[in-house]
């Protein structure tokens, strides 16, 4: 038992119940009579323990010891938008060949990480963890307890700019990632991405890029794509395998050392709807390959990955559709939903509320995505908290251009938090959510 100590509860009381219940050793960064004092726990009821200075450094001090000894191999997935969907689709997908442990939930950061790398067993062939921050240093940290053989890199986005300022920022902080990767190591980056794409060599790795075919540099690309509206999307896969060559052939056409000339074409199915989970299986797609699963294994796999709690997930709720996607918000993830929203044929209403930590320019992207949601042709759009009036003025102002134009515009309400909204909704669902809607 790691005691820690937390901004409301210090673990350090729990330790005369552990030991009751059979604990073999406890690390503790106070001593047995400094936690009587403050708690009342008898120190006559403490065994064996490890007295540190930090027990949340001595945490992820043991997970790196670990890590160092397991044998396998360790997929890490950092980005500002999309890593547990894309850590759920390159989980999936590695099952078909491998006994695979993945980070549970979200348990991205400097405790989830080392609490994943230590439920790493004997059995496990490929651990496939989360990697998450807010700040500078952050993922230097959690690099050096992962050891990643393979790095994958979702996106660059605009989350966390309290700290991290601009893009660049972000793009400088998440690449703290390849500070402790293996030295044979892989990279996987999204070629979509315009900060990522430029990215042609990353501490003498030349990195594999995943995309929906906007480049002939992408080794896993998702083409040809046809939405089943909210239940998922089939596409081909273009899959190619790089055999080590000496010197590049052609760079500016997409043909780079080690590059196989022969591509492979799969056909998938998507269960998860939108773009964007397309999108994540070409990622899961280009580690697989690199982890030298089959084609029909990567196919297979994509057509099993499950929605989760929170992530667009698709709800039916007697004569109404639900897409829950309230986990947590940024400018990306915001409109990725409100398209996947549009793609719905009844009653389409967007609950928005605010999105946190993102710097001066808050107001702006709030306004952005009250645009967006008009634009996509969201039927009601329902504001709510006091960062989402920007998002509401923003919306309102298009749909009264719209309307001057003679195009058809949404409705626009604001409420300033969610009991205010909550008790509308009580006295009268119907007026603003009709019968038969998709929520999201």
């Amino acid at each position: 038992f790691v005691a820690t100590v937390g901004e409301r509860v210090d673990g350090h009381r729990f330790i005369p119940d552990v030991f009751g219940k059979g604990a073999a050793l406890v690390v503790a960064q106070k001593r047995p009579e400094q936690v009587e004092a403050e708690h009342g726990c008898k120190a006559s009821e403490w065994g064996c323990y490890v007295l540190v200075e930090d027990t949340l450094q001595a945490l992820k001090e043991i997970a790196e010891a670990y890590r160092k000894k397991l044998p396998v191999k360790v997929v890490g997935i950092t980005g500002s938008v999309g890593k547990t969907s894309t850590k759920e689709f390159i989980a999936g997908v590695l099952g078909e060949k491998y006994r695979v442990l993945k980070t549970e939930g979200n348990f991205n950061n400097e405790i989830g990480v080392p609490l994943t790398l230590l439920r790493i067993r004997g059995e496990h062939q490929v651990a496939v963890v989360e990697m998450g921050i807010s700040d500078f240093g952050e993922m230097h940290r959690l690099s050096k307890m992962a050891r990643p053989d393979v790095c994958v890199m979702t996106n660059i986005g605009q989350s966390h700019l309290n700290n991290l300022i601009d893009r660049d920022g972000i793009l400088r902080a998440k690449s703290e990632i390849f500070d402790y990767m293996a030295p044979d190591g892989e990279i996987c980056l999204n070629g979509e991405d315009d900060k990522l794409n430029a990215l042609q060599e990353i501490k003498g790795h030349r990195p594999h890029f995943f995309g929906l075919g906007s480049s002939p540099a992408q080794e896993a690309a998702a083409v040809d794509i046809v939405s089943r509206g909210l239940w998922g999307s089939d596409a081909t896969l273009r899959l190619r395998r790089r055999t080590w060559e000496p010197q590049a052939k052609n760079p500016d056409a997409g043909e780079f050392p080690g590059e196989n000339s022969d591509t492979e074409t799969i056909g998938i199915h998507v269960p998860q709807p939108g773009r964007h989970m397309v999108l994540n299986a070409a990622a899961a797609a280009c580690v697989a390959a690199l982890l030298g699963l089959e084609a029909d294994q990567i196919a297979t796999g994509i057509g099993k990955v499950a929605p989760i709690s929170g992530r667009t997930h698709i709800i039916s709720l007697g004569e109404d559709t639900i897409i829950d996607d309230c986990y947590n918000a940024n400018p990306a993830s915001v409109k990725a939903a409100i398209e996947l929203l549009a793609l719905a044929d009844t009653e389409k209403v967007a609950i928005l509320g605010d999105m946190l930590n993102l710097g001066e320019d808050s107001d702006r992207y709030h306004g952005e995505i009250g645009a967006c949601a008009v634009q996509a042709g969201i039927d009601h759009i329902l504001c709510v908290g006091e960062a989402s009036r920007h998002m509401f003025q923003a919306a309102q102002k298009v749909a009264e251009d719209r309307r001057q134009k003679g195009l058809p515009a949404c409705r626009v309400s604001h409420y300033g938090d969610r009991k205010e909204l909550l008790d509308i909704l009580a006295a009268d669902r119907k007026g603003l959510i009709p019968s038969g809607s998709t929520i999201l």
